[in-house]
Parts: structure tokens; sequence; C-alpha cells
């Protein structure tokens, strides 16, 4: 940059502008005063460094405008998922089916009867819109929905094995997500860990053997690879029902 002049005009002065006036109809006077001040203190780090840095309007207003530009794009941009990985948790897992964007879009759109009751005229539940639902799709009695699978483990922990002991296999410690790990989920959820077997393989009898009077339950993975990793001895339910009428508790 070829400088016009040699000192930064004020802030003031630069509001002023008439090629300035677009971006605060555009962004607001908040949003271009702070873009306007992290331009100028560039401008004036390249002027110590000796480079020649013009001051004029028409060249701040072009740079402040590109700054402005930058910082508010969209953050979300679209990529193509050559990872291998068909669901992949960073590129958001599956894309939605074309029902299920129009019913976002509608929702986001327009007032709907979230937690209102149509047939009652009061106040209702959220939850039972998608109730019936996932219990048919899973066989649950009850179903509820929360946004991601740390909070689903808390509540569950906290609500069924609350103060009581909880059999995890040592393959099954792992950290998920944003560091959530499993061992802090369940302490902060009031359950106490339990471990049992290998990282490498848990068998049945590990859980047989771990149950006393204070399990409330356990968590077991069916997924076994022929690689190194964590897997366990698959269960079936037949399995589990009798180890636990096996105990005397």
């Amino acid at each position: 940059m070829h400088s016009a002049q040699a000192r930064p005009p004020s802030i003031d002065r630069v509001l002023n502008w008439a090629a300035v006036a677009p971006l605060l109809d555009e962004y607001g006077r908040e949003p271009v005063l702070a873009g306007l001040r992290s331009v100028l203190d560039h401008a004036r780090q390249a002027a110590r460094q000796g480079d020649l840095v013009d001051y004029t309007e028409p060249a701040l207003a072009a740079h402040l405008a590109s700054h402005l530009a930058q910082h508010h794009a969209p953050r979300l941009r679209r990529v193509f998922n050559l990872t291998g990985t068909v669901l992949h948790t960073n590129l958001g897992r599956a894309p939605l089916p074309d029902e299920a964007v129009e019913a976002l879009s509608m929702a986001a759109r327009h007032p709907c009867a979230l937690e209102y009751d149509l047939e009652s005229g009061g106040r209702g539940d959220r939850d039972d819109i998608v109730n019936d639902l996932l219990c048919e799709l899973t066989g649950a009695e009850a179903a509820t929905v929360v946004n991601n699978n740390a909070a689903a483990v808390f509540l569950l922990l906290n609500t069924l094995a609350l103060r009581k002991q909880v059999i995890v296999s040592r393959g099954e410690l792992v950290e998920i997500g944003g560091a959530f790990r499993v061992p802090d989920i369940m302490s902060r959820a009031g359950a106490r860990l339990v471990e049992v077997g290998t990282t490498n393989r848990t068998r049945l009898r590990d859980f047989s053997d771990a149950i006393g009077p204070r399990s409330a339950t356990r968590r077991a993975s069916s997924r076994c690879s022929t690689s190194p990793a964590p897997c366990c001895t698959p269960t079936s339910a037949a399995q589990s029902c009798r180890t636990r009428r096996s105990r005397p508790w």
C-alpha cells in the first residue's frame, strides 16, 4: 500500500466518510467500529515495520469492507466427504432426507405446538411428539431426546444408578466427543464405576463375578474385531438373564 497521508485518520472521521455509510447500514455501528479498530491496528503495525500504508478514504474503506465481509461470513461451510467414513462425526454425520429438511424449515419459520396440547388447550410436553415413535422403533417403555450421547448417559445413570455400582468393561472406558470421558460422566452422575475384564477382552463371567447388592446396571459392548481394538465377548439377552438369576441378590 502506498501512503497518501502519513498519519491515520481518527475513528470518528472514518465513521463519517461517505464510503463507510453503506457498511454502517449493513453491519451496524458496533461491528463497524470494532472492525475499523482492527484495520487501523494492522495498518499501524505495518507502518512501524516500514511498509507504506494508504490511509485515504477509498483504500481504508475497501480494507474495512473486506474485513467485515470475512468476519461475518458463514462459519459453517459445505465440504465434500472424501474420508472414506460414511457417517463422519466431524462432518455432520448423515445428511437428512428432504422430508426432514422441510420439517425443520417449517418449524423454524412458523410457530408450532412444541409444548402445547391442541386437544386440551393447555401446556403439553415436547417429548410427546417423539415418544411413541421412539418407543416403536426401540421397544423402550418411554423415551426422551437430548443433544448428545454424553447427556444421554448422564441422565440414564443419574436416574437409574444414583449412588449405585455400574459395571463397565475396561475396553469401554473411552473418551467420546469433546473430551467427555466415561468415568468422569459416571462420577458426575453419582454412579460408582466397577471395572471388569481387560482392555481387549471382557467375558460374561467377568460381569457375573462383579454383580453385587449395590449393582444397578452394567455397560457392555457386542462390538468385536480382529484388530487389537477393545472388544467384549457378545452377550445375548438370555445369557444376561441367566447371569442375573444365578445371583442371590
